[in-house]
């Protein structure tokens, strides 16, 4: 006999499932990731200054002034690519895409049980 969750139970059993996620190697790895570039002030530094110059950028591209903009655009790739450069932003970025793939892969297999075959077309499939 087949036995149907209240909605409850459901919530119930997710906030279970979320709590052992959230134990998980990945998320882990992940959280100590965002750790580290939150406790890092180059990182911080850098972030800021992406930030300010993207904000100048919009105003420079409101106002129409193509040359100071284009200048603003080469300081702020400048600045990510020295951002991109830090070990400890690589290492967030490596666990973040681990994270999501992670999470991807278990909304793939959620969906693909909740949701018939022919309503839910996978590229697998």
């Amino acid at each position: 006999m087949d036995h149907y969750y209240s909605k409850e139970e459901l919530v119930a059993k997710a906030e279970r499932l979320a709590h052992q996620l959230s134990e998980s190697d990945q998320v882990r790895f992940y959280k100590q990731a965002e750790e580290k570039i939150s406790t890092n002030k180059k990182v911080q530094q850098l972030v800021e200054s992406i930030k300010q110059y993207q904000k100048e950028s919009v105003n420079l591209q409101h106002f129409g002034k193509t040359e100071a903009y284009h200048q603003n655009e080469a300081i702020i790739d400048r600045l990510q690519a020295e951002l991109d450069a830090i070990p400890v932003v690589q290492e967030f970025r490596q666990s973040q895409e681990e994270v999501n793939d992670f999470l991807q892969t278990l909304t793939h297999l959620i969906s693909r049980r909740v949701v018939p075959k022919s309503e839910n077309p996978s590229p697998e499939d």
